[in-house]
């Protein structure tokens, strides 16, 4: 099943950077979803809008979709100015660390 064009155009507008400080309590409520770098935030999104329960199966049985741990909360908790991209697909705001290099990769 396809998604219209405009429909995928629209999720990848509603990407966007946050800080683990701002995303804590979607954590709490047990909203957030962490997608490994690499997947698209925006090809995970349009699975979910799909109801594509086949690919979403695939990617938590492989943990490239996961509930944050434990350790990674309290690493996030220490360093609460971390960026990440998200993307709130409802109920569910998946994130994406962002890596340092990332952020300074083109300053050479």
């Amino acid at each position: 099943m396809n998604m219209p064009d405009d429909a995928m155009q629209g999720l990848a507008e509603q990407v966007d950077t946050a800080q683990w400080q701002w995303l804590r309590a979607h954590n709490e409520r047990g909203a957030l979803i962490l997608v490994e770098g690499m997947l698209e935030l925006v090809e995970v999104g349009e699975r979910l809008v799909a109801d594509d329960s086949t690919a979403v199966q695939s990617w938590l049985a492989s943990q490239l979709l996961s509930k944050p741990t434990a350790e990674q909360i309290a690493i996030w908790n220490a360093e609460p100015d971390k960026l990440f991209s998200m993307l709130v697909v409802s109920p569910f705001v998946l994130i994406q660390e962002q890596l340092a290099a990332e952020n300074g990769a083109a300053a050479s």
